[in-house]
């Protein structure tokens, strides 16, 4: 096996001995196996060990072991004590989903703080069928289907080509010792039942179901990277980007075949489930303006013509601006305020604004627009709501969200970045006025 492992992390290029890495070891087979294919092959790497504390004295077994370990050799060693069951609960998720999030948050911390060039996982070929396995009962798509990937940003897998039974050879042969985890035996856990009880009773059936398997993988891994070049070209041929946001011509795509996996393939990195595009899919024949969903950084909002697609906007208190302030930040941007005798040349485009400063009360407030807001635009004789208004500019439904009003002493002074009032316009009478201009 060595020989093997030596020649595929040389053919892939996976790792270099010029440079040092992080190797994520619990103590079991699998990352006591790599650590001594890492020493062989002359890799240089430092240990990290997570104690999830979640099997008592058995946890505290483990990491004494890895630090024995990594301590003869002189090899450093970073460990984390993590009351994983607190953060489950504190994030609402589950153990097995703490687990994950503390222990790559720790790694990724490691890395970063020792300038290593990798975490190295020691995910092999069994691991790798289970993961496939269990992508296809939760319904995660191609991309679950194309299982782990050897290198994904930081993270490196070498062991994946390697088989359970040819690591567990690699270790009795080489006389390495290990840590062994009985909860990893409890078939409650839907992995373990997976490995325990579906696969052997699927190979017993079929004997060549394993390479079988192998060799879809592989074909979908192929089949997900021909996707993703299609799908960009298809997104930079049918997304637009305006003022931040992504717009997607309904028209363009409700009567394309293959829809809820086109809308997914956008979407996907932005947070959506599959669930949730194919429900965007089916409301494209009959969709109500207004129509929302969200992931947790993201919205898509059905707008008259188009799918808009934005960060959610952050909830935005009033606040106030007083006579001396100098700047005005806006989630569309940021202003630059100044007092100016009048008349005098300035930019007039629509985003920015001049009003007669002797018509304002100070303190001014800014605070999102709502419904039933009215002022009388500039060049208007009567009242208008800013939904209307919005309305007329052909303003998205998402970026209505961001829209904020300027108040003096309760009326609406100007709509920020679109029209300032009627009534705050600069006349002959005039003396100074306040200028706000987008930087």
């Amino acid at each position: 096996m060595l020989t093997a492992f030596s020649q595929h992390i040389s053919s892939k290029n996976l790792l270099d001995t010029s440079r040092r890495y992080l190797l994520a070891c619990s103590g079991g087979k699998d990352s006591m196996a790599l650590a001594h294919l890492l020493i062989e092959t002359q890799t240089p790497f430092e240990v990290a060990h997570v104690n999830f504390q979640l099997r008592g004295e058995e946890s505290d077994e483990d990491q004494r072991f890895v630090k024995k370990w990594a301590e003869i050799r002189s090899i450093p060693f970073h460990t984390l004590n993590a009351d994983t069951a607190q953060v489950a609960s504190k994030r609402g998720i589950s153990i097995q989903m703490a687990a994950r999030e503390i222990r790559y948050d720790f790694f990724e911390q490691i890395r970063l703080q020792n300038q290593l060039d990798g975490i190295l996982l020691a995910h092999h070929e069994d691991d790798q069928i289970e993961t496939v396995l269990l992508n296809l009962t939760r319904g995660t798509g191609i991309d679950g289907l194309a299982g782990m990937a050897e290198r994904n940003g930081n993270l490196i897998r070498p062991l994946l080509p390697f088989s359970k039974s040819q690591i567990e050879k690699y270790l009795l042969e080489n006389q390495i010792a290990w840590r062994e985890d009985q909860s990893n035996t409890e078939t409650h856990y839907k992995r373990n039942f997976l490995r325990h009880e579906v696969i052997p009773a699927l190979l017993q059936s079929e004997p060549t179901a394993r390479q079988n398997i192998l060799n879809s993988i592989d074909r979908f891994r192929e089949t997900s990277k021909a996707l993703s070049s299609l799908m960009n070209d298809w997104i930079e041929k049918n997304v637009r980007v305006e003022n931040g946001y992504h717009l997607l011509d309904l028209r363009a795509i409700r009567h394309h075949s293959g829809l809820s996996t086109l809308i997914f393939q956008w979407l996907r990195p932005y947070g959506f489930n599959p669930a949730q595009t194919v429900e965007i899919a089916q409301k494209l024949s009959d969709y109500r303006i207004g129509s929302a969903f969200y992931a947790s950084d993201f919205e898509l909002i059905f707008d008259r013509e188009c799918l808009v697609l934005g960060k959610k906007p952050k909830t935005l208190s009033p606040f106030f601006l007083s006579a001396e302030t100098k700047s005005l930040s806006t989630p569309n941007g940021t202003f630059q305020l100044e007092h100016l005798p009048w008349p005098t040349s300035l930019d007039t485009s629509r985003e920015n604004a001049i009003l007669d400063l002797d018509t304002l009360d100070f303190p001014l407030t800014v605070r999102p627009w709502k419904e039933g807001d009215r002022f009388v635009p500039l060049g208007m004789k009567s009242e208008k709501k800013i939904s209307d208004f919005l309305i007329d500019l052909k303003v998205s439904l998402i970026e209505k969200e961001t829209v904020l009003v300027l108040e003096s002493n309760g009326k609406i002074a100007w709509v920020i970045g679109y029209r300032i009032a009627d009534w705050a316009k600069c006349s002959a009478s005039t003396r100074i006025c306040l200028h706000f201009k987008k930087s």
